[in-house]
């Protein structure tokens, strides 16, 4: 189902009314309040939905006696080696210059070290390549060409990242929207100016879409493929993957991995290498990390004010929504930017307790989701501040919207 900005700003104007949303304030707990001290009674994993398949390998190793850390490397490297993941590790959709750059970090709980890299290329599992950092440098973070020379050096295989799906999706965006690039300004600058109004938009957006799926089969992307190949370009996914574990010793670990942003210039680096914003451990109270708008996530560290506000007494769910919030806060509560903007964070307190919230639900057929294992393995759907789906970052809709005849 397809929504003018119209229609949502309509329908999430409802929506943000109903929630009374206190930009301005926060949970204000008992000041005496601290987080539980009890380990759980069982091992637990939590992880963003893309990891669902690999948990079962992560919990074995975990309910084994192995290491939290290693545990979560069992359930991440997963996608980082499936090529149809187009968000993390191989096969992960490329910069504006066609080349696959990886991001990831990771931290272990009961020694309190940390490793993370940013802008890599051609090594695949660079989340392996954080713990390397973490474990064999006096160094917490290595970047671009220095972090791959090391990786090299500690004898991760040189690998081409860049598959023919997306080297495909790439040339697509290279076809049709090259000139629609990151180079801003950003969503949060005064000088950024949003879309103007206009009812022929729909109209024209569906023959762009149309013209873009043509040039797709022209591109040799396969059928099946194609309305997806075209999202992508329009639409670029935020992807990633953040998990964290806690042992019957209430032992946490925690990391995050991803290709970053698709069509990012050269160089970004999003939340996911960043200690604080992407993923934070704390051996006394929890553990979290973030898949979604990485530049929004580092303006609040997310990861480590969640934390923080578990220390301070709040639940899971609780700390979770209050660093959306402050998302939401940093743009004035504008709800013509926040629909292009979008946050999931996964939580895991000391005590095993956790929770799953996000920045919008989704649509109804596709409600956003993460995965759990804590000897069952499942989905369960995400606590959302907003009700409804983002429309996606960048918002670029004056173009994007008009067939190449309207653009001159």
């Amino acid at each position: 189902m397809k929504v003018s900005r119209r229609d949502f700003i309509a329908t999430t104007a409802i929506g943000s009314a109903s929630l009374a949303l206190d930009l301005h304030g926060q949970n204000k707990p008992d000041a005496s309040a601290a987080p539980p001290g009890n380990p759980p009674k069982k091992p637990l994993i939590i992880c963003a939905h893309n990891g669902y398949d690999y948990l079962d390998r992560g919990y074995a190793l975990l309910t084994g006696g192995g290491d939290t850390l290693d545990a979560v490397m069992q359930v991440i490297t997963g996608p980082e080696d499936d090529p149809n993941d187009d968000s993390v590790g191989l096969g992960g959709l490329p910069n504006e210059d066609g080349v696959v750059e990886l991001d990831a970090c990771c931290m272990h709980g009961p020694t309190c070290m940390a490793g993370s890299v940013a802008a890599v290329r051609e090594i695949k599992n660079v989340s392996l390549l954080s713990k390397a950092v973490m474990e064999h440098t006096g160094h917490v973070m290595l970047v671009g060409e220095g972090a791959q020379r090391f990786g090299f050096a500690m004898g991760f295989p040189r690998e081409t990242l860049l598959t023919e799906r997306s080297r495909k999706v790439w040339l697509l965006w290279k076809e049709t929207m090259s000139n629609q690039d990151w180079w801003g300004p950003g969503l949060a600058s005064p000088n950024y100016k949003l879309p103007d109004e206009n009812p022929n938009h729909s109209s024209l957006r569906e023959e762009r879409i149309q013209q873009m799926e043509e040039l797709a089969g022209k591109l040799g992307i396969e059928p099946g493929f194609r309305a997806a190949a075209v999202q992508r370009v329009l639409h670029p996914p935020y992807g990633t993957i953040h998990c964290s574990a806690i042992n019957e010793k209430g032992e946490m670990s925690g990391a995050t991995t991803t290709s970053g942003l698709a069509w990012k210039l050269a160089g970004r680096a999003g939340d996911s290498p960043i200690i604080g914003a992407g993923c934070y451990t704390d051996q006394d109270v929890g553990s979290a990390g973030a898949t979604g708008n990485g530049e929004e996530n580092i303006k609040v560290c997310g990861a480590h004010t969640i934390v923080e506000n578990m220390r301070r007494g709040m639940s899971p769910q609780e700390a979770g929504m209050d660093a959306l919030k402050r998302i939401v806060r940093n743009l004035n509560g504008d709800m013509r930017k926040m629909q292009y903007v979008d946050m999931s964070y996964y939580i895991l307190r000391k005590d095993g307790a956790y929770a799953g919230v996000c920045m919008w639900s989704g649509p109804p057929e596709h409600l956003r989701r993460f995965a759990v294992h804590d000897g069952t393995k499942r989905y369960e759907t995400a606590v959302a501040l907003f009700q409804g789906k983002s429309i996606g970052w960048p918002p670029m809709p004056d173009r994007q919207h008009l067939a190449p005849e309207q653009k001159k």
